[in-house]
């Protein structure tokens, strides 16, 4: 007798795949069609996850939780040779074939789970190995955007192939190679959360707005968020009270793993605090969410504000319940994109043009449509500014 066939699988390598994995869970809890016939694999190879696997194994929305000790290509140093540029087209592409192929049998030990024993497989960042994996042996699945809106501002499938794209698409699209977020042969479709946003979007890309998923939740689905994604919610909670009850204005500083250079990415936010930790004339109290992938210690730099437990997405913010609920009066970022935080007044998007200050351009040229809008403003009666440009 053949293994079970099961419903779903959801490959993830961040908090932020796994918030979303979970939005799509409780939404198909909420029709009856399917849940808690999924599973959940956690790669490791970007993310220290700490305890969550035992949250989500218990949480009652997946089945099994499986890590994935995924490896990097700079892992296996025949790959790392293949990388290399052979000086033509021609020589390029035979190698890149040989690459793609190699990655995967290289991979395949690795690999935690049979894929083929499910019936839709997601997987959000699908340029990491397993996407290799997955062309290699030929199973289909579904590409699910690394973040929010996150090709509108980096197309990674396009810039990781500059140059004669057209044909290595092409190449991708007969799997003879392998590109990320739709290209490939064996991808059924890529979901994001707003095809209007994208300067390329592919017949493969579907728009599943990632705020019809949060817009149903009820207040038990939000606990259950909460209690899975806060590993120390006694301490959360306490910090976010001391902010409160300062009846001072309250500015958050979402971090990122900016600057390759740790003194610089210290200065950064050191100046982005100095120069928007102020609401109408008044010092605010500072609270610092860093990045999971950010390895500075705030706690450290900045012993003088509130620096809260980075290993959650920041979207769980919406869902704290503090009194009469958590409001900031601003929250600043450089990359991350604010618009699905709606817990603060007024939203400062900085991008390019601020990080300009702090690293060479070509180092985030990469980065595109930063420099001037946003896709989604503030809540009700709130606003979007970006590079310190109010927009209404």
């Amino acid at each position: 007798m053949g293994a079970e066939i099961k419903e779903r699988i959801y490959v993830c390598h961040t908090y932020y795949h796994v918030y979303i994995a979970c939005l799509k869970e409780l939404a198909l809890r909420e029709g009856k069609s399917g849940a808690g016939k999924a599973d959940l694999v956690l790669s490791k190879m970007s993310n220290d996850f700490r305890s969550l696997r035992e949250r989500a194994a218990a949480c009652g929305l997946f089945d099994a939780v499986i890590e994935f000790d995924e490896k990097d290509y700079t892992f296996f140093p025949e790959l790392v040779e293949l990388k290399k540029d052979r000086g033509n087209i021609a020589a390029n592409m035979l190698q890149r074939i040989r690459f793609c192929r190699r990655y995967a049998q290289l991979e395949e030990p690795y690999v935690p789970v049979d894929f083929t024993r499910y019936r839709d497989i997601y997987v959000f960042c699908d340029s990491d190995p397993i996407g290799y994996y997955l062309s290699y042996k030929k199973i289909r699945y579904h590409a699910v955007e690394d973040g929010l809106d996150c090709i509108r501002y980096r197309d990674t499938a396009r810039d990781d192939n500059r140059g004669h794209f057209g044909l290595k698409a092409f190449m991708a699209a007969r799997g003879w190679i392998f590109i990320q977020n739709g290209y490939g042969k064996y991808c059924i479709d890529m979901e994001v959360n707003d095809l209007s946003a994208l300067d390329h979007p592919t017949a493969k890309m579907k728009e599943v707005p990632r705020e019809s998923l949060t817009a149903r939740l009820t207040e038990e689905d939000k606990k259950l968020l909460t209690a899975l994604f806060i590993e120390n919610r006694d301490q959360l909670i306490q910090a976010l009270t001391k902010a409160g009850e300062s009846g001072r204005p309250k500015v958050l500083i979402l971090t990122e793993p900016l600057c390759k250079d740790l003194s610089m990415r210290r200065r950064l936010f050191e100046d982005m605090i100095n120069e928007y930790g102020t609401v109408g004339g008044q010092a605010a109290v500072i609270v610092v969410k860093p990045h999971p992938r950010d390895k500075l210690d705030y706690t450290e730099i900045f012993p003088q504000h509130i620096v809260l437990d980075g290993f959650f997405p920041m979207e769980i913010l919406n869902f704290v319940q503090i009194g009469e609920g958590m409001l900031f009066d601003r929250v600043v970022t450089v990359f991350t994109v604010p618009s699905s935080i709606h817990c603060a007044r007024e939203k400062v998007y900085l991008g390019a043009p601020y990080m300009d200050r702090y690293e060479d351009p070509e180092e985030h040229r990469s980065v595109t449509n930063s420099a001037f809008t946003v896709t989604g403003t503030g809540d009700a009666g709130n606003s979007l500014k970006v590079g310190g440009e109010k927009k209404e």
